[in-house]
């Protein structure tokens, strides 16, 4: 079996001699189809900049798609040819570690509701595997592992209807808070970013106004579309800077929201310009049953034509050309979510 792994000196390379993944009798062999590039998780990795993952090699990738081919007797929920989401490799070979290893020929998901009735405490990852739909696009649908983070990172975030919205970075995250804020009732909705272009979508996805912070000053345009300060200023990108920006256009009891992660892990937080009362909230590795929880709505919404994967997609590779990828996010090629086909 071929795997994506990355080394401490940070090369990335194709290994062809990995063991396939081993399935015990609550698990299904999955044939990988597809998995989206992350630029903040797999690029941290690399550089060794993510927390929590200190050993090296990594095998990467955690944001596939495939069918199931092979299953243990226990298993219920899913059936052999089903389409599914988000597997994870968990027993990776001895000497390497797992980075959820989903840039792999085959991987594995868990049926937690037979676990459960048979008394088992499931993993909490193997709640967000769920089946998709049999019509699905399966190299698009790897966009919906964003999708689902996004809007249970909403819920957490406790976004309401009617409430004004900042959202900082318009890649596929920023994007996905825009539409779906604006599906969920809330606004005015500010997006901001240096790109033209992706303010443009950001107005297509229905953000009521957008900013681009190199030719405008972001305190002077956000006050003068809500003089009071707005509800919600949400960090999609992971600059740390921008809590300080923040600040200085919330109204008082709002919120200041990071998602983004960056590689910088402090920030000097200056409070002198804002309200007496707010909350800054971190919510950056939303938990996979409220994503779960999430998979439904968004599957609803694709079906319904409201909402379609593919418009947030700009590359796809073979996995073979797997390096172009990550070419790509170190030369900052203009792009949206890049998804490897396998």
């Amino acid at each position: 079996m071929k795997s994506y792994v990355v080394y401490e000196d940070q090369s990335c390379k194709i290994v062809d001699n990995m063991p396939m993944p081993k399935y015990g009798d609550y698990d299904a062999l999955v044939k990988i189809e597809s998995c989206g590039v992350c630029n903040g998780t797999d690029t941290k990795i690399i550089h060794g900049k993510f927390k929590g993952i200190d050993k090296y090699p990594v095998v990467l990738g955690h944001e596939g798609v495939g069918r199931v081919v092979a299953k243990g007797e226990k298993v219920t929920t899913f059936e052999i040819g089903d389409l599914v989401l988000m597997p994870y490799w968990s027993d990776v070979p001895e000497g390497y570690s797992s980075g959820w290893g989903t840039y792999s020929e085959y991987n594995i998901v868990t049926d937690a509701a037979a676990q459960e009735k048979d008394g088992i405490i499931p993993e909490e990852f193997s709640y967000g595997q769920r089946k998709l739909p049999a019509d699905f696009d399966p190299v698009s649908s790897a966009m919906i592992i964003t999708f689902r983070e996004v809007l249970s990172t909403m819920k957490a975030f406790v976004f309401e209807e009617n409430k004004s919205l900042v959202v900082l970075g318009l890649g596929p995250v920023g994007l996905s808070f825009v539409q779906f804020a604006k599906l969920t009732g809330m606004g005015p909705i500010i997006a901001i970013d240096i790109s033209d272009e992706k303010l443009e979508l950001a107005k297509k996805r229905g953000a009521d106004f957008v900013i681009n912070s190199k030719k405008q000053d972001i305190v002077k345009t956000v006050r003068e579309v809500c003089p009071n300060g707005v509800d919600f200023a949400l960090d999609a990108v992971g600059i740390t800077s921008f809590i300080n920006t923040a600040l200085e256009i919330i109204k008082p009891d709002a919120k200041v929201c990071i998602y983004g992660i960056s590689e910088n892990m402090s920030e000097t937080v200056d409070w002198s310009r804002c309200p007496y009362n707010w909350t800054l909230h971190f919510h950056q590795f939303p938990s996979k049953k409220a994503e779960s929880d999430a998979h439904n709505q968004i599957v609803s919404w694709i079906q319904a034509g409201i909402l379609n994967p593919s418009d947030y997609i700009s590359h796809v590779y073979d996995f073979e050309d797997i390096d172009k990828a990550f070419e790509n996010i170190k030369n900052h090629v203009p792009m949206m979510k890049m998804v490897i086909r396998f």
